[in-house]
């Protein structure tokens, strides 16, 4: 059942989504060389708490961190780890869900690690914009087809693969809700209503489409090894235009 929310479970939503934002902000600043994937988590914790906010993804189905830390070929759900330093050349994709009153605010952004070469800067930059294609159908009486379909549309121009078995989907009252969103073009007809709100988060490869599961049942990688990004924001349907629940207030 695809839910609609209330004014007011949209305001608890926003504040989240304002936490999640709160956390890229430092993100952004601290992400360099040499910095480890435990301590952008370290630090995403603190914001969270600091913010009277629950860190969504501990404990979630048992994943055992605050943030997914997904380098390089890594698409999603990487685990942060005192082991895995940064260094220059890599991207990381940094996902984040905090609750805040109840309500999930969840947002994820792919960063540059020092000086990246231009065929990651170019994926970076076609998957961030993929995801405000996805955004901008949002709108009251669209359809999802037309969400998955614009992410396609840039995807195929640029001509990088599109992860097929992850997608964006609904979220609020927690973190995964109907319905599911595929990031390209399937038949979906399911008709956008103001008052959904749905995360929307492209995750483009390099290379191929396929994707792996690693031995601990988590991570998610290329099955070519090749560079991955991967965007999101939580955004609410109205009638006029798509309001981006995951930045600052």
């Amino acid at each position: 059942m695809i839910i609609r929310k209330s004014k007011e479970e949209i305001k608890r939503i926003r504040h989240a989504g304002h936490i999640v934002a709160l956390v890229h902000q430092e993100m952004k600043r601290i992400i360099e060389p040499g910095i480890t994937t435990k301590h952008l988590d370290d630090v995403t914790m603190r914001i969270i708490k600091e913010n009277k906010a629950i860190p969504t993804f501990l404990g979630y189905n048992g994943f055992p961190a605050s943030i997914c830390a997904s380098v390089n070929e890594q698409v999603v759900h990487g685990f942060p780890l005192e082991d895995v330093i940064l260094k220059e050349g890599d991207i990381i994709s940094v996902d984040v869900g905090a609750t805040y009153g109840g309500m999930v605010g969840d947002g994820a952004w792919t960063y540059a690690v020092g000086e990246i070469s231009d065929e990651k800067k170019r994926l970076l930059k076609a998957t961030e914009e993929s995801l405000f294609a996805g955004i901008a159908q949002m709108l009251h009486g669209n359809t999802l087809d037309m969400v998955g379909g614009a992410i396609e549309d840039v995807a195929n121009r640029e001509k990088l693969g599109i992860v097929r078995q992850y997608g964006g989907h609904g979220v609020g009252r927690v973190m995964h809700e109907d319905p599911f969103v595929f990031n390209y073009r399937t038949g979906n007809n399911i008709v956008l209503k103001s008052g959904m709100t749905i995360a929307i988060e492209p995750m483009l490869n390099l290379g191929c489409d396929e994707v792996e599961l690693l031995s601990d049942n988590w991570t998610v990688q290329t099955l070519d090894k090749k560079p991955s990004a991967h965007f999101e924001h939580s955004i609410l349907v109205t009638d006029e235009a798509p309001v981006i629940l995951t930045t600052l207030l």
